[in-house]
């Protein structure tokens, strides 16, 4: 992949040069890309050879240092490095062959905050953004701003009312940011739930990757 190093991105499924989708699957702090990879195989839309699943690998496995809640510049420039791993995959994937519009990327905790993140200010713009237990980064008494129309964006946001690391109304603020800029929102609120993955979201995130390899 060019400017990306293959040995810090994991792949799972159909080769770039088959597949008619590709995803982008971003781990957690702490976690790492082996265990994020687990998620494609919970979604297994039946037909892996269809589906291209890159997972990238975090320095130290922490894509930044701060909570995501912090001003930006505090998660300097760890933020932006992260968003240019994002953008640089996306851009190889297109360069093997694989449309912006059949290009997803999911991520979970840290992952959904650098996701939705990424949806909000990165260069190159994935057709669906999967965000499980996350929302947009950056301090309460700094609301952000969408730049431009997000129209054609498919945006899967769900998050548990009892979740100790992502205030639930980060995740409905992050669900009416992207709404008013033209994207297609599904927001889930869990009630009751913490901060983990359940088969609701599994579901929903296996019919929009089933979408993105739609004929």
């Amino acid at each position: 992949m060019t400017g990306i190093n293959q040995g810090q991105v994991l792949h799972h499924g159909a080769p770039l040069s088959d597949a008619k989708a590709a995803v982008i699957l971003v781990h957690g702090r702490g976690a790492t890309a082996a265990g994020i990879m687990g998620l494609a195989r919970m979604i297994d839309i039946g037909d892996e050879a269809t589906i291209a699943w890159l997972a990238p690998q975090a320095p130290s496995n922490t894509w930044y240092p701060l909570p995501f809640m912090q001003p930006l510049k505090a998660n300097e420039p760890h933020r932006s490095e992260a968003l240019a791993t994002i953008d640089g995959l996306i851009s190889s994937i297109i360069e093997a062959g694989v449309p912006a519009d059949r290009i997803g990327v999911i991520g979970f905790s840290q992952g959904a905050c650098l996701s939705l993140e990424h949806a909000l200010v990165g260069e190159h713009r994935a057709a669906f953004v999967g965000a499980l237990s996350g929302g947009v980064m950056g301090p309460d008494d700094e609301p952000r701003v969408a730049e431009g129309t997000r129209e054609g964006l498919r945006v899967f946001i769900g998050c548990g009312d009892r979740d100790a690391h992502i205030p639930i109304e980060r995740a409905e603020l992050s669900a009416a940011l992207f709404a008013d800029t033209g994207a297609e929102v599904d927001y889930r609120r869990y009630h009751g739930m913490d901060h983990t993955i359940n088969d609701d979201e599994v579901a929903a995130l296996r019919d929009a990757v089933r979408a993105l390899a739609s004929d």
